[in-house]
């Protein structure tokens, strides 16, 4: 099939633009503008248009701080609650086979981030899908971030004025909806979908195996850092959207009429009190993010990895040798004594002396960093190959490397670093700045295995025959690094310790201040 810069979608004609030997469609909308009643509203059907519209430019970011959105110094993407986009990135070179498809979601603790930012152009991962096969298409999507998309406001529903639960999470299913009707047109194979993600882009893709709705969406998934355990319970969720109120200067009363007319900036300011209240209050908690809603989300994601309800299609799913570090001066996670006791206090008091005993040198700072990290991202992904392995093709690994400076900082392999072997950061000027201290030429090797497991498992179902699956009887892990190996049940001491633990989303709830 020819790819042309003019596609003919389910709701219009697009225009897009080469990018050298690539094609890039950006900020094509997946559903209608969540504005004015469609505020706090599951997302609507687009509304077609006449004529050639131009995607040749990113959409809206969603509502959030600035931060999130800069392109490059100085430079900021726009942000608006009209943000319902995704962009497509495809080989401009004919294909005699559809090609398989791959849907990202980015990650930002489901407060921050977009899909324009740099890192997630998608060329690198495209332009090396293409030495050993046909190709993939590429798709990255935005969603509703912050309260506008993952506080359950529907406590506060009266019939002139409802509002829906679980909105983020309802945008991404709607995405990969359009990407069923509409990639054939760009080349791609509906049927050959794979979701993939890091952090809160991670957990999006553990809870959207678990999500009803979105089953037969994709073929395949990979879940990079995700934090599976940090779903909210219903209880919780109501809680936090009766304080989210509150600091709008609302009441229950009145909540709907208030979460209506409120602008955006009062909207973020009273998101950003929120999560800084219940940080201190919950350690390891965040307010944004999936809501156990028992329809949407029927259950917790660990839950039905446990029970085999998940979507058993193959799953790739892993963590960073020591996430914590990027967070060891703020405080979101449990990376010091104090945080790390009140965590305990308020889930299970007994295990404290328990599970620290696995971490070597407790309670050094280092060893502390590295409990955060792990409460948070490692051992819920854990249990999530646990229960996965049992009914579907599951690969587990641990992304250890990182170069001399990434080490001379402390930062060693921390969250998120892993993006850089995925995008192929190593080949760019910052990449090259990376390693000016050593590790150029690791670096690249990492990148080049991470994409080859990526690419094939996006087009086969499984990664390249060194990954072996993942089960409970030997824990065979990949570890990325310098020398990339197979290693069976790595930090089994870590693992034993916290056996039993089960307290990531059930910390007491603590009233109000």
């Amino acid at each position: 099939m020819v790819v042309t810069t003019r596609v003919t979608t389910s709701d219009g004609i697009i225009e897009g633009k080469p990018v050298g030997d690539l094609t890039t469609w950006r900020g094509i909308p997946y559903a209608a503008p969540p504005v004015g009643p469609l505020r706090f509203r599951a997302p609507q059907p687009t509304e077609p248009w006449d004529g050639v519209r131009d995607a040749t430019e990113w959409g809206n970011a969603s509502v959030q701080h600035k931060r999130g959105t800069m392109l490059a110094i100085g430079k900021y993407q726009p942000s608006s609650e009209d943000c319902l986009t995704l962009n497509v990135l495809a080989p401009s070179a004919p294909s005699a086979n559809p090609r398989p498809v791959m849907v990202f979601i980015h990650g930002g603790a489901y407060t921050l981030g977009t899909s324009a930012t740099p890192l997630y152009g998608g060329g690198s991962l495209v332009r090396r899908s293409l030495k050993d096969g046909d190709g993939i298409i590429y798709v990255s999507v935005n969603y509703r971030l912050g309260a506008l998309g993952y506080l359950d406001m529907s406590q506060f529903s009266t019939p002139e004025r409802p509002f829906d639960s679980n909105l983020g999470l309802r945008d991404q299913v709607a995405a990969l909806e359009w990407v069923q009707r509409n990639i054939a047109e760009f080349g791609g194979d509906p049927s050959n979908v794979t979701v993939f993600g890091e952090s809160a882009g991670g957990n999006a893709v553990t809870t959207l195996m678990t999500v009803p709705s979105a089953k037969g969406l994709f073929a395949q998934a990979i879940s990079e850092s995700s934090a599976p355990g940090m779903t909210a319970t219903k209880e919780r969720a109501d809680q936090w959207a009766r304080e989210y109120v509150g600091y709008l200067g609302g009441t229950v009363e009145n909540a709907a009429e208030t979460l209506e007319n409120a602008e955006v900036l009062r909207l973020g300011r009273a998101g950003t009190k929120l999560g800084l209240t219940t940080w201190h209050r919950t350690p390891g908690l965040l307010p944004f993010g999936p809501v156990i809603d028992g329809d949407f989300l029927p259950i917790s994601p660990v839950e039905a990895y446990a029970n085999g309800t998940a979507h058993r299609v193959p799953l790739i799913i892993g963590t960073n040798a020591r996430e914590g570090t990027l967070f060891r001066n703020f405080p979101v996670l449990p990376t010091n004594p104090e945080r790390i006791t009140k965590l305990f206090s308020l889930t299970d008091p007994d295990a404290e002396a328990v599970v620290t005993s696995g971490y070597r040198g407790y309670p050094n700072e280092r060893a502390a960093i590295d409990f955060g990290g792990d409460f948070t991202f490692w051992k819920p992904s854990l249990e999530v190959a646990e229960g996965h392995s049992r009914h579907a093709p599951t690969y587990f690994y641990r992304f250890d490397f990182a170069p001399r400076s990434m080490k001379l900082l402390g930062l060693d392999a921390t969250h998120g670093f892993e993006l850089f072997a995925v995008f192929g950061i190593s080949e760019t000027l910052f990449g090259k700045a990376l390693t000016l201290a050593g590790g150029r030429k690791a670096f690249s090797e990492v990148t080049e295995q991470v994409q080859s497991h990526w690419i094939a498992f996006a087009t086969n179902g499984k990664p390249l025959e060194s990954w072996p699956a993942y089960d409970e009887g030997d824990r065979k892990t990949l570890i990325f690094d310098t020398r990339t190996r197979v290693q069976k049940d790595p930090r089994s001491d870590r693992r034993k310790a916290w056996e039993g633990y089960r307290g990531y989303a059930s910390q007491k709830l603590e009233p109000f201040t």
